[in-house]
């Protein structure tokens, strides 16, 4: 059985996307999320909360909030910001897919393992760039979702889930 494309990201005399997804998850600490908000019916707060529930640090980013505490946590207006204070391992984004540009160039200076955009967000310009800057993007995935399936073995590294 042939893998899945959403599953096959693997790049020739690297890991599978689904090994390097498992990696990532287990070997992460710290989330800053782009978008965070303090509205528990959305879900940048449900996925943020959740993951903060199974033991990542939470990092809000939001220029609206900045200042406040979301998840009791000091919301930051920026990456750089954030950055200066906390090493950020994944940028988990909650924005539009045309915000992604300018968001994986900040991220760049900020040097995470992972740009994650949610699910719907897929920009190839952004995840190119990251990419080239030595990241690992995941694109159109939900991190709570992709964290059960890895990491409470549902997956158990089969390519074609």
């Amino acid at each position: 059985m042939m893998p899945s494309p959403a599953c096959n990201n693997s790049l020739e005399g690297k890991p599978s996307f689904a090994v390097r997804l498992h990696q990532l998850l287990s070997e992460s600490k710290t989330i800053a999320v782009v978008g965070l908000s303090p509205k528990v019916h959305r879900a940048s707060n449900g996925v943020a909360a959740y993951m903060q529930a199974v033991g990542y640090r939470i990092i809000p980013v939001n220029p609206r909030e900045a200042g406040k505490m979301l998840l009791g946590q000091y919301c930051y207006a920026s990456l750089q910001e954030a950055a200066v204070h906390h090493q950020i391992d994944i940028v988990d984004c909650f924005r539009n897919t045309d915000d992604m540009l300018p968001i994986a160039l900040e991220a760049i200076l900020v040097a995470p393992r992972c740009l994650w955009m949610q699910s719907g967000v897929i920009n190839n310009d952004a995840a190119s760039i990251a990419e080239e800057a030595g990241m690992f993007v995941v694109m159109d995935r939900c991190l709570k979702i992709e964290h059960q399936r890895y990491l409470s073995n549902l997956c158990q590294f089969n390519e074609s889930c």
